[in-house]
């Protein structure tokens, strides 16, 4: 009997529906201008994954839940939450249109390009590269230390005589890089592969963590969670009090453009980063929010949760809840490894920011931070640069925490401004007609001083007319009211323990940035560079 041609014909069209994709994918960024030089590795799984663990929104709100409560109460953490999430869904479906039209792993600073006025898009564009490059910096300084005291955390609930030093907390952080930069550089296959196995563990830990606390642990009364609000910040007003402690839970919700700048390494990026960012906000809310319920109904007597582990009292928590200190350790470690992985995808993600900026020289040492390996085509410069940066950052944490966490308070402040410029900058351009449809004839290219400057077409992905207005609208309002807040303290009374020292660091980078943009960077930098003949489509969304 002959043999069957199945097989053959099954891999044939395999071959035939990754070539389109790789034509599709080459397209989008020709028509930016940019050429092909990362391999793309995942697929809408790994993406999803990726999403999914670099926000871990339920685990984030086991370890910073106590910001809501000190302002806010129980009340405030629940409602506060569902603003959060609200607000979150919103500003990422407006960057999930962005990412769509302009799937580039350079993100904000090449959109505010796109779409600032001409005469002010080279220095706009290269504040917010800036800030976006600071504000991701910081968050995977503030990941690894969080993981890092963590197992401070975990070490003192298994032996309460441990003594928790700064530099113990510096020596597991720089742990928690090498780990991230082992599978960030180890092998280009292992970081999709990594990020797909993490979400079924993100997802079966929840219910893992979640199961023996409510089962086993003290039960609350609902008034005691939906109708009581605190205010130990001491401040003027209980509503002044919930808006400082609602900061708490937007930390727990960083990070969700991740997929964004791994875009350039993603099949089909125009359409498979829009559905696994808003697929993976709406995992992680709704996992976060039963788990910001179910801690809140199961905590028990909090303040001896404070007096037994100040570092992470979720973990005396558990060990209440489960009475037993080995099943509170296995829960913990859960967590910690879960956070783990979310640094891994903060690592990936900076380093991928460091590399989209240098390549269109935005930043000092440009010429090598640009380069690619061509063992893994990873940006291995950029990675190391990072991680370098992250390590000598930590060193901050020896001497004071309340300066090094002082540093990293730049994460909010650094993101959220680039949100909230681009955002700005797309509603302008919704309301003035400056965005075309994806079917419309575009002639030529508008290009000068050596920066391209793409008309803008909507891609595959977008909400249409005044619900798009809408959204935006509201996305601009939730950012500012963030970013307005994410400067205060969380007490009245401020001593330099409790300063919130963001609102300086965020001011350094931006003097910073502008300065050095005066004296160097213009000579240099000019928005995004053009790399190839920019090709354009009459039918951009035939193309998806």
């Amino acid at each position: 009997m002959a043999p069957s041609t199945e097989p053959h014909v099954v891999e044939l069209g395999e071959i035939r529906t990754r070539s389109k994709a790789a034509e599709t994918d080459e397209a989008a960024l020709s028509r930016l201008g940019k050429k092909t030089v990362l391999k793309r590795r995942f697929g809408f799984l790994s993406t999803l994954g990726f999403s999914c663990t670099v926000l871990i929104t339920w685990e984030a709100s086991l370890i910073l839940f106590l910001v809501g409560l000190q302002n806010g109460g129980p009340a405030g953490v629940v409602y506060g939450y569902l603003v959060v999430w609200a607000g979150t869904i919103s500003t990422f479906m407006v960057l999930c249109e962005l990412v769509s039209m302009a799937p580039t792993s350079g993100g904000q600073y090449h959109w505010v390009a796109m779409l600032a006025p001409r005469s002010q898009r080279k220095v706009l564009s290269y504040v917010s590269g800036w800030l976006t490059v600071c504000g991701w910096q910081a968050s995977v300084g503030s990941g690894a230390y969080l993981t890092g005291t963590m197992v401070q955390g975990l070490i003192i609930l298994t032996r309460p005589d441990y003594i928790p030093e700064n530099w113990h907390g510096t020596l597991l952080y720089w742990a928690v890089m090498l780990f991230c930069v082992i599978i960030n550089v180890a092998a280009g296959w292992l970081l999709p592969k990594y990020e797909g196995a993490m979400i079924v563990l993100h997802i079966l830990g929840f219910f893992g963590i979640m199961i023996p606390l409510l089962t086993l642990g003290p039960k609350g009364s609902p008034g005691d969670v939906f109708t009581t609000f605190m205010n130990l910040g001491e401040w003027k007003s209980q509503g002044l009090s919930f808006c400082i402690g609602i900061m708490g839970t937007v930390f727990a919700f960083v990070g969700g453009d991740g997929p964004i700048h791994m875009c350039e390494e993603i099949q089909n990026a125009a359409i498979v980063v829009p559905r696994s960012i808003l697929t993976g906000v709406m995992i992680n809310g709704s996992l976060g929010f039963a788990m910001v319920l179910t801690i809140l109904f199961r905590a028990g007597d909090i303040d001896q949760a404070i007096v037994e582990n100040p570092a992470y009292p979720y973990m005396a928590i558990f060990k209440h809840a489960v009475n037993s200190t080995s099943g509170a350790a296995a829960m913990a470690s859960l967590i910690m490894v879960l956070a783990m992985s979310s640094n891994v995808g903060l690592l990936a993600s900076s380093s991928r920011v460091f590399w989209a900026f240098s390549r269109d020289k935005g930043l000092p040492g440009w010429r090598t931070l640009s380069k690619i390996s061509p063992r893994t085509s990873i940006p291995v410069y950029s990675v190391t640069a990072t991680t370098v940066i992250a390590c000598i950052l930590a060193l901050v944490n020896i001497g004071s925490s309340t300066a090094f966490n002082g540093i990293i308070s730049i994460a909010i402040a650094g993101l959220f401004s680039s949100y909230l410029l681009v955002t700005a900058l797309l509603l302008y351009r919704r309301c003035t007609g400056g965005v075309v449809p994806a079917n419309a004839s575009v002639e030529g290219s508008s290009i000068a001083d050596g920066a391209t400057y793409t008309p803008i077409i909507w891609g595959p992905w977008r909400l249409p007319g005044v619900v798009g207005i809408a959204n935006n609208v509201f996305a601009c309002a939730y950012l500012a009211f963030v970013l307005f807040f994410s400067f205060w303290p969380s007490y009245a009374a401020v001593t330099p323990k409790t300063m919130n020292w963001s609102i300086l660091v965020t001011g350094f980078v931006a003097v910073f940035s502008t300065l050095y943009y005066v004296v160097w960077a213009r000579k240099t930098y000019n928005g995004p560079i053009v790399e190839v003949e920019p090709h354009y489509v009459d039918d951009v969304s035939s193309k998806y």
